[in-house]
């Protein structure tokens, strides 16, 4: 077959527009869908059984197992989904995608989701440039959805036509007759070309046609499907190159789960196998070889599959814990998502403000984290190094804001229910405490845009300067670190020491800050450095300073907390 390096650079080009749609869609959903998708996705994956029934039943409708996989992988990057319940929702892609097997050997056809891939784009382009940023964020996930199947779409068009020439496997007789090293070989040629043809529905058409040809047996061609089923996951793999870490961890899930499985098929192929043919034939009826052959195919598909996930579906923690291990989340990765509280049901109304608790001390280490990058960022000299920084600190932010929705969303549906007067008036001072805790990540923000902005004048601080910020910076630190042991310690009964430290260190920090306020202008009088270095120095003593104050704020929020609690 004629294939040139024209034809290459095509496949390469699909492949670009496969992983762009990926990486529009999914920022698209993370703008749009937000809460109301996450809490439907949730919802719909409360457990495992129901998390393989949801992958079923998309897997079912969209007729490929790569589409439901690449979307599963976009919702994780998008945060919408945990890594345990994607888990799920790929276990049950893989039976889903049994479908198309079965009309594949059945009736030839499969539904081409790239043949509304342009339609679509002429319902999003309004959308794209609509002055609303909902409808514009829907356009975005129009357009990405689009670009994703239509690379989809082309990559298989532009892969080495091997369904259509299957003449080229002739060669595959001549290692028909190894005994089980055929077999092993035969998973590798399946993996191999699945991973070519990006479709499993593609090699499973191959199959069937060297089956039909006597080119070789339904036991290698069932060796085949194995292959295929690790080859299918090439494509969710992917599009987990443009995602997070969590994105790629259910990618890397999805391959573990498929491996795993063929594993312990391949330690009882021989029983795995006769059993299908026996249900082929003595249950379905069907003994007729070039109609049995597809059929028996289809059914070990099928077969393979469900066992895979009635086995596995108990090992949800252990794939979880594998695919951890194996890909470790990077600090500067960090993405929002919540660990005490999950969606759902409500807990009692005092495990529920337990969870909220300990959820609010997780978001004032995330907040003095946010901080401690912002004296990182102070000293950095290196563009590229002040630059992954600084977007750090930009990603904090919207973390800080998206968790002070969550949070306060969900001590509101605490307070609606059945709640001492207490118990209300604790939830109250830990909604303050929430609000507060985002502010200082406002603060943090300002202070590393207010250094962005001094540096951007390519002028800097005196050595004078910078001693007094760094002065000021580790008074600020100590009242972060004295705020987190005080929500730390809002149960003890010691706390109001931990309380007064706090009062004491704010005292501090608003003297020094009337100090350097009076000097400021006699230095900047004196001409020791510019009127606008002396802007960009005060700017940050006084968001100092200003930080300080809501720190003070959830403080005495934490410790009012414990007195409503102790009332």
């Amino acid at each position: 077959m004629d294939y040139s390096f024209y034809d290459f650079l095509k496949l390469l080009g699909s492949l670009a527009l496969f992983l762009y749609g990926m990486k529009t869609m999914s920022e698209g959903l993370q703008k749009f869908a937000g809460d109301r998708l996450r809490n439907i996705l949730t919802a719909m994956t409360t457990n495992r059984v129901t998390g393989v029934l949801t992958g079923m039943l998309i897997t079912a409708l969209v007729q490929s197992s790569s589409a439901t996989t690449v979307m599963v992988v976009s919702f994780v990057n998008a945060g919408l989904l945990t890594l345990a319940q994607s888990i799920g929702v790929i276990m049950g892609a893989n039976i889903g995608t049994t479908v198309t097997a079965w009309i594949i050997s059945a009736l030839g056809f499969q539904v081409d989701i790239s043949a509304f891939a342009l339609p679509l784009l002429a319902f999003g382009i309004p959308l794209l440039f609509s002055q609303k940023s909902s409808r514009k964020s829907v356009g975005e996930f129009i357009f990405g959805f689009s670009f994703l199947f239509m690379g989809l779409s082309m990559l298989q068009a532009n892969a080495p036509d091997l369904e259509k020439n299957p003449e080229m496997l002739a060669f595959v007789q001549s290692y028909t007759d190894m005994g089980f090293g055929s077999v092993l070989l035969f998973v590798l040629i399946g993996t191999v070309l699945t991973m070519i043809v990006q479709a499993s529905s593609a090699t499973m058409a191959i199959t069937l046609i060297m089956c039909a040809n006597g080119w070789i047996s339904f036991e290698l061609g069932a060796a085949l499907v194995l292959g295929e089923n690790i080859g299918t996951t090439i494509t969710a793999n992917l599009a987990a190159l443009t995602g997070n870490t969590q994105a790629r961890r259910a990618a890397l899930a999805h391959l573990v789960f498929n491996v795993f499985g063929v594993i312990w098929v391949l330690c009882v192929f021989p029983f795995f196998t006769g059993g299908v043919s026996w249900f082929v034939e003595n249950v379905m009826g069907v003994t007729e070889m070039s109609v049995a052959v597809p059929f028996k195919l289809s059914a070990f598909h099928t077969a393979f599959n469900v066992c895979n996930v009635l086995v596995l579906i108990w090992f949800v923690r252990f794939i979880e814990r594998t695919v951890c291990f194996i890909i470790p989340q990077k600090e500067q990765d960090e993405e929002f998502r919540l660990r005490y509280i999950t969606g759902g049901m409500l807990s009692t109304s005092e495990l529920s403000i337990v969870q909220a608790s300990k959820e609010i001390h997780l978001f004032a280490q995330r907040a003095s984290r946010m901080f401690g990058m912002v004296g990182e960022l102070l000293r950095t000299e290196k563009d590229d190094d002040f630059n992954r920084i600084f977007s750090r600190v930009q990603k904090y932010e919207n973390i800080s804001d998206n968790m002070e929705l969550e949070i306060a969303d969900y001590l509101n549906k605490v307070s609606e229910g059945r709640l001492s007067s207490e118990s209300k008036l604790q939830i109250r001072e830990m909604l303050r405490e929430v609000s507060e805790i985002e502010s200082i990540g406002d603060s943090c923000y300002n202070l590393a845009r207010t250094i962005n902005r001094k540096r951007q004048t390519g002028q800097d601080f005196t050595p004078q300067q910078y001693e007094h910020i760094d002065s000021m910076m580790k008074l600020t630190g100590e009242a972060i670190e004295q705020m987190l042991v005080v929500i730390e310690r809002r149960h003890a009964d010691h706390l109001t020491s931990d309380v007064n430290k706090s009062f004491n260190i704010e005292h501090e920090i608003n003297n020094f800050r009337s100090q350097l306020k009076d000097k400021n202008i006699i230095d900047v009088n004196d001409k020791k450095y510019s009127y606008q270095m002396g802007v960009y120095y005060m700017d940050i003593i006084a968001e100092c300073e200003k930080l300080g104050d809501y720190v003070v704020n959830v403080v005495e929020a934490s410790s009012d907390s414990r007195e409503q609690k102790g009332t």
